[in-house]
């Protein structure tokens, strides 16, 4: 495929659906009340849902009272979907994984570009988003005016991409977006389609459900700096390398509503959509019982004091004098208190109980989410037991971060030796990703002592053990000197001294 044709149905009737279900998520993620608001009342084109039968139903936000038709229910939002992502992304970057190459000094030159592109940041951020929209695109660009050394490495939503597949294995891919500067039936579109060696670029003025008709990029200030590095076809520059500029990275696979396809499925596609809003039902709740109880005052007529004609009358609650009022003291007819309970335990019970749901729904324990523990000390069986479900679940989002990171890296290296001259030999590097629960100081020497009582390890093997991130030097370094401390070093006397 090349680029679309003029007029061509936008988004692409394909992706529409799998598009849908992308905002839909990016809605709950986004977690804005005044959105999901919108959406509730029609009012935002936005995917709603339906009852088994086809029909629509109202979703629990945005309800209007029915004695009181223009005033809007106050909702409030639990934020538990973005906690979800942001967990997600935690369990797999919150350590940047250990990246080596076959060379020491390609090695060396990952290093120093990983940590000057700020990659652990961009893979922290992308892993978050993706966890939310079933996956993100990581993509190679440059631009020698802003970064004159180095390609630079971006994200791109999965809901701005329309990839080729064959045979499962991501062949090209054509990245969008609407460019500021049209009207409500005009919208310009800049299209960036990424294939082996070559990308190119295309601005399309259209409407907001067709394409329309390709342009010059000089036609929009957001794509005329693009002409200066374009070949001399006016639509393409080449790469001067043989791979793609940009890999996916799937959350989770598969994608159950898709099953064929090879787009991968959000943490929130259990689905929990329902959940989410569940919650934020037992909170505004919650929040509805805290302002009812609020304690309210029932006071006569005569107490009120009159604001003047046409004003009405008010009751000054702080007020602490009243003048003498013509009225038998023994009526009961002064100020009565009215205050309600607050059903506290209900709604915690409530609350925690679908939060657990959705969690472990997500894939996840309880643990990681701070609801496990109570905050006494836990040794590192008890902490591998309780987060046993959040391991899992990020030693396979790890599989796909993994084999796309090589391919990404790999990309990397040869773009920038490409590029930039770069003096590197490019390598896959192999990725290696931190994930298991960190043993404590007490359990480490417990470990460490059982195994030399059964003399099944060597000091070297307990030195590296200790300390995991000692070099091969260190660790012969610390060896000797513990050796020497406890003279086990020692020579044999039977050696030097033989009968």
């Amino acid at each position: 495929m090349t680029l679309p044709a003029n007029g061509s149905a936008w988004p692409p009737p394909h992706m529409a659906a799998v598009y849908r279900e992308m905002r839909r998520d990016a809605m709950w993620y986004e977690g804005d009340p005044e959105r999901l608001a919108r959406v509730a009342d029609h009012r935002e084109h936005t995917p709603r849902r339906a009852d088994l039968d086809g029909r629509r139903r109202r979703d629990r936000w945005g309800r209007q009272p029915a004695d009181y038709p223009r005033k809007r229910e106050r909702r409030l939002h639990v934020p538990l979907p973005g906690d979800i992502a942001t967990v997600a992304s935690d369990l797999l970057f919150a350590d940047m994984p250990a990246i080596t190459a076959a060379t020491t000094a390609a090695t060396g030159y990952l290093a120093e570009e990983i940590d000057t592109t700020g990659m652990h940041s961009l893979l922290l951020g992308a892993a978050e988003q993706a966890s939310a929209v079933s996956g993100i695109f990581l993509r190679l660009t440059w631009d020698r005016e802003i970064v004159p050394d180095r390609p630079i490495p971006t994200t791109v939503q999965p809901d701005n991409a329309v990839p080729e597949y064959a045979f499962g294995v991501l062949r090209a891919v054509t990245f969008w977006r609407e460019l500021d500067g049209g009207d409500t039936q005009t919208v310009y579109r800049h299209l960036e389609r990424h294939e082996p060696g070559r990308i190119e670029h295309a601005l399309y003025e259209g409407t907001p459900d067709n394409l329309g008709r390709a342009v010059p990029l000089t036609e929009h200030a957001d794509t005329a700096a693009l002409v200066a590095s374009l070949d001399a076809d006016g639509v393409s520059v080449e790469t001067g390398i043989p791979v793609l500029t940009a890999v996916y990275v799937p959350n989770m696979t598969p994608n159950r509503r898709h099953r064929a396809s090879p787009y991968g499925r959000s943490d929130y596609a259990a689905p929990i959509h329902d959940q989410f809003a569940a919650l934020d039902d037992v909170w505004t709740s919650w929040m509805r019982d805290i302002r009812l109880a609020r304690a309210r005052l029932v006071v006569p007529d005569g107490y009120l004091t009159n604001l003047g004609p046409g004003q009405g009358a008010a009751f000054d609650d702080d007020r602490e004098v009243y003048s003498g009022l013509n009225m038998p003291p023994t009526e009961g007819a002064g100020i009565t208190i009215n205050q309600f309970a607050i059903r506290v335990e209900e709604h915690q019970r409530s609350a925690e109980a679908i939060t657990r749901k959705a969690i472990e729904s997500a894939g996840y324990s309880a643990q990681s989410f701070g609801l496990e523990g109570e905050g006494q000390a836990l040794t590192a069986t008890e902490v591998d037991a309780r987060e046993g479900r959040s391991t899992v679940t990020s030693k396979k989002k790890a599989g796909h971060w993994r084999r796309a990171l090589r391919d990404y890296l790999y990309a990397y290296q040869m773009l920038a030796a490409s590029q930039f001259g770069a003096r590197v030999e490019p390598e896959r590097p192999t990725i290696e990703f931190r994930l298991d629960a960190a043993e404590s100081e007490q359990t480490k020497a417990t470990t460490l002592e059982l195994y030399a009582r059964a003399g099944a390890v060597s000091t070297a093997t307990k030195v590296k053990y200790r300390s995991p991130d000692m070099d091969d030097a260190e660790v012969e370094s610390e060896v000797a000197r513990i050796l020497a401390e406890t003279g086990a070093g020692a020579p044999d006397p039977g050696d030097t001294y033989p009968l």
